[in-house]
């Protein structure tokens, strides 16, 4: 296999870049079919479930569910072959349930990372991970023991 040319790894930052400004910022799922790839895999920790555009969708809309004003900023990307990896910002008001927590209504900022494949122009793999704890041990969601 060839290394991508640096067009072509723009090209996959700046689709990421389009699923997490045009679409998760947004809610509007319309995009998807545009940019995820109908086998699309969503990744957490080891556990890989196959979720293709329905299910990038119902993902989109559960986040928006429980950050219903949610906005990704972008900080850095970086793209080696097929993968990019993405640092983030969000800010967002705690409206919905969320892993058993009741909604706070206080607006959350928090940081994270995406790690997105993609192959032929569409999102194939999509993942990552976001630092919550500090965010919802401010709001008061979580409580520490004593």
């Amino acid at each position: 296999m060839s290394e991508p040319h640096m067009s072509q790894l723009d090209d996959n930052k700046q689709l990421v870049r389009r699923f997490l400004e045009e679409v998760v910022n947004s809610g509007d799922v319309r995009l998807l079919d545009e940019l995820i790839d109908p086998a699309c895999v969503e990744t957490d920790g080891e556990t890989r479930v196959v979720s293709g555009v329905e299910g990038m969708a119902a993902h989109v809309r559960g986040v928006r569910a429980v950050y219903p004003d949610l906005q990704i900023a972008i900080q850095h990307q970086i793209a080696e072959g097929e993968w990019v990896a993405t640092a983030l910002s969000a800010v967002g008001t705690h409206s919905g349930e969320w892993l058993g927590m009741a909604p706070t209504h206080k607006r959350l900022t928090f940081t994270g990372v995406n790690l997105n494949r993609v192959v032929n122009g569409k999102i194939v793999e999509h993942g990552g991970a976001a630092n919550m704890l500090h965010p919802f041990l401010a709001a008061g969601a979580l409580v520490p023991v004593r």
